[in-house]
């Protein structure tokens, strides 16, 4: 029963099953029944129906269900921390300390958001008239979400959406849906209405074409790959959807010869190595300045060398295996296709022994690689770090630029007028100055360029699930206006 849909957990009626897979074992975890677009059609006509009696709740109410579903998500996150590292393969202490306590936080922001939209003041703008915004709820959003962060990004979409008044379908990646089922169920266990939240399990081309071309959906937001953002734009075309979207990244890490070393190092192998490299924000490109480039690399190299890669569930793991197979050897070609112009410093093995059943990979540090080629230029979303030297500053803001993602960016320097040209220069919908990755409920995160636009997570994502509107009162109950005179006159 794999398919969410009015309250109610249901079979997925496509006839074709898909095996959820450990990718640290091979083992198959659940098998779920695939959704057609008739279920697609369902679960709309459930999130329409709902829609009317939720858009109208208070800011209040909506608020005591967020609230509530906070607590019910602190009570139950070991279940939720061992369902998600099941499915994606990754560590346990990451999913223990970032991806729940990070679920829990959104919830609990989006609670109290929920109680704060705001608009331009009430007032007179022109002599005669009153004016006023009203921010009011878009209507049903589809939203389909990545296979990297399943539970984050399932918050991501639903708590924005809901707490602006907004009924929802989202279709998580079909190899990674149980904690999105789980956090439908939580809702409910919260008060939500049913038909507000629904989630439908299936694959792209029935399941999430037939979501994002729906006649009844108002609104499409996606996180995944650029090319497929591309398609869901063009089905959003269809009849004028408005869109969000986060896409790809390449993010550069800009190391200039001011910064702290030891620093710099650490936080390229965070940075680079979080969930396994599979974050569309992870460093991929370390641009260093000549001068520090070698000690740089050496620095990396070692730490790179003593990082744990083993079974999820050991709390001496650092790096679990890949999300799947396909994708685990994906990665390991990209850098097979690299060894022809670069050089592998360490890692690019497919470990064996213990963990020669799973989808494991070793960490990667790749250097000698021009710019424009394949591993610096494309999205790779491994444990695969490129380093570039640079000579002048100018250099590494081109470099830093030279590229058509724009998703998140750092920048390590102990001098205070360049970290505020890197973070003016560089561009990106992020830019971290001496650190990278860490990311709070209260700023929003978003791409430019082929990374998309929009906005997550904060009071700025209420901007991509609202639309505003102008009411204008008027004060003065005058029959015939003066403006009157431009278009007839009285006779």
């Amino acid at each position: 029963m794999h398919q969410f849909i009015s309250g109610q957990s249901q079979t997925g009626t496509s006839g074709r099953k898909l095996d959820i897979v450990d990718p640290s074992t091979g083992a198959v975890v659940e098998t779920v029944t695939l959704a057609s677009a008739a279920d697609v059609d369902l679960a709309v006509a459930a999130a329409r129906a709902a829609f009317p009696a939720w858009s109208t709740t208070t800011p209040g109410e909506r608020s005591a269900v967020l609230s509530r579903f906070a607590r019910l998500l602190e009570e139950q996150a070991e279940d939720y921390a061992l369902a998600e590292s099941r499915q994606t393969g990754k560590p346990l202490r990451l999913a223990r300390e970032f991806d729940i306590p990070g679920t829990i936080d959104n919830a609990d922001f989006f609670a109290g958001a929920a109680r704060s939209l705001e608009g331009k003041a009430t007032a007179e703008y022109s002599p005669d008239h009153t004016s006023s915004i009203r921010r009011e709820p878009i209507g049903v959003i589809g939203s389909i979400s990545p296979w990297n962060y399943p539970l984050q990004m399932a918050a991501w979409k639903i708590l924005p959406a809901i707490a602006a008044g907004n009924t929802i379908v989202l279709k998580p990646a079909e190899i990674t849906p149980l904690t999105t089922l789980m956090f439908a169920r939580t809702l409910q266990q919260a008060g939500l209405p049913d038909g507000v939240v629904n989630i439908i399990v299936g694959d792209g081309p029935e399941a999430g074409a037939a979501l994002m071309r729906h006649p009844e959906v108002d609104m499409v937001s996606f996180t995944g790959s650029t090319s497929v953002g591309r398609t869901v734009l063009e089905a959003a075309s269809t009849n004028s959807k408005r869109v969000h979207l986060e896409l790809g990244g390449k993010a550069p890490f800009v190391v200039f010869e001011d910064a702290d070393l030891e620093a710099a190092a650490h936080g390229a192998v965070a940075g680079s190595l979080i969930n396994t490299g599979q974050d569309c924000t992870a460093a991929t490109r370390a641009i260093v300045h000549h001068s520090v480039y070698e000690e740089f690399v050496t620095k990396v190299a070692e730490l790179y060398r003593g990082i744990r890669v083993g079974a999820p569930a050991d709390e001496e793991t650092d790096i679990g295996p890949m999300v799947s197979y396909a994708h685990r050897d994906r990665v390991a070609s990209i850098v097979d296709r690299a060894r022809g112009y670069a050089t592998v410093v360490t890692g690019g093995v497919i470990p064996g022994g213990d963990l020669a059943a799973g989808a494991f990979y070793t960490p990667t540090l790749i250097i000698d690689a021009a710019p424009d080629s394949d591993i610096v230029r494309n999205e790779v979303f491994g444990p695969v770090l490129t380093v570039l030297p640079f000579a002048t500053d100018d250099d590494a803001i081109a470099l830093a630029n030279d590229t058509p993602y724009g998703l998140a960016a750092s920048a390590w320097t102990r001098d205070v007028y360049r970290s505020l040209r890197a973070s003016r220069e560089i561009k990106a919908g992020c830019v971290w100055i001496n650190d990278h990755i860490p990311i709070i409920s209260e700023m929003p995160h978003g791409g430019v360029k082929e990374s998309g636009f929009g906005k997550d997570m904060s009071a700025y994502s209420f901007d991509e699930y609202t639309q505003i509107k102008h009411v204008m009162f008027d004060i003065t109950g005058i029959a015939h206006k003066d403006w009157h005179r431009t278009i007839y006159r009285l006779r």
